[in-house]
């Protein structure tokens, strides 16, 4: 039983890790969105914050326009998302928000490679300045091991305990 088990298990995980390397990253201004690809954006940020964390809030605040748009695709279906601020735009530093995974690819280290890639990207697009993030405090850990650290108390944003975080570390 454990052999098959095993199988079972290595098998997954080579899955896993095929389906990591496949992610197809996209990036695009609100402008270049089409409808579909908002639509999918949309959809999967509702999925998360709204139904699956049970808190009703504004996620449309106006940062969408002026924001960039990193979509992960995995045969041709978001699976993850990020929205990338400018500075000045929510805080004086470039800002990674809306960070969503599918819970179809939770526990696989895509939300690692997705933030991964939005660090690496909001470097292209903004130079190498530090990067602003409001986190839940509950995800704290995650984004230590990304290079940010906290700088500020606990707050309450819809409801759940957040964060300020910031990474300085450009490498």
């Amino acid at each position: 039983m454990l052999c098959l088990l095993t199988q079972k298990c290595i098998s997954f995980n080579l899955h896993v890790t095929f389906v990591l390397m496949q992610i197809q990253w996209v990036l695009k201004r609100f402008e270049e969105l089409n409808p579909y690809q908002l639509y999918a954006i949309l959809q999967l940020r509702n999925e998360v914050f709204v139904v699956e964390q049970n808190c009703v809030f504004q996620d449309a605040d106006d940062k969408d326009q002026q924001s960039y748009h990193l979509m992960g695709l995995y045969n041709n279906k978001l699976i993850a998302y990020t929205r990338l601020v400018p500075p000045g735009v929510i805080y004086n530093q470039p800002s990674i928000g809306r960070v969503v995974t599918s819970p179809s690819v939770r526990g696989t280290g895509a939300g690692k490679i997705l933030m991964q890639q939005s660090i690496k990207t909001c470097y292209e697009l903004f130079g190498k300045l530090p990067i602003k993030i409001g986190a839940q405090l509950y995800l704290e850990k995650f984004y230590n091991d990304l290079g940010f650290f906290k700088c500020s108390d606990v707050y309450i944003e819809d409801g759940i305990p957040h964060i300020y975080m910031l990474k300085e570390d450009i490498s």
